[in-house]
């Protein structure tokens, strides 16, 4: 007799609080298929609790109850997924992009072999090598202000140089 009892009772329930427990846990979860999940695993945890519960007119609290718990649960494991979850790759450039690139930095380098020696390793030790002008200057046996001058007329050549083949 139990059994029927709690059989009725899920089904009576059901019929009237289907769609107000969906919409609650729709709420909580933002997601409407995980919210049916969730109610209606309530509905079953229910059914099978119904003989335990010691006030069978409070079985929507219990369903209530119920559906914000598991709600809670659905929200901490997707949390917990979310932060082991592996991160995603990096932007990658387009097959044209990295085309593009790679033919200006060709047409730089081309550039550069047409500069004078002192000029062309100015330029490469400055903004390849990422020296500082004093490094420049050990590097090169010159002073500070020829790795000026060298730098300088370097870049006013290059450009020249991009400028004529562009």
């Amino acid at each position: 007799m139990a059994a029927w009892d709690a059989d009725r009772a899920v089904t009576e329930l059901y019929g009237s609080q289907y769609r107000p427990l969906v919409r609650l846990a729709t709420l909580l979860v933002r997601d409407q298929a995980t919210a049916e999940e969730v109610v209606q695993d309530a509905f079953v945890a229910m059914h099978g609790a119904f003989r335990r519960l010691r006030d069978p007119d409070k079985a929507l609290s219990y369903l209530r109850q119920s559906v914000v718990n598991r709600a809670r649960s659905v929200l901490r494991h997707r949390a917990v997924v979310e932060k082991y979850a592996p991160k995603g790759l990096p932007d990658v450039q387009s097959a044209e992009t990295g085309a593009i690139i790679e033919l200006e930095r060709a047409a730089v380098i081309k550039a550069l072999h047409t500069l004078p020696t002192r000029q062309r390793e100015a330029l490469v030790l400055r903004y390849y090598a990422d020296l500082s002008e004093a490094q420049i200057a050990d590097a090169m046996g010159i002073s500070r202000g020829a790795v000026k001058s060298h730098t300088a007329r370097g870049m006013a050549a290059l450009r020249n140089v991009l400028e004529q083949q562009s």
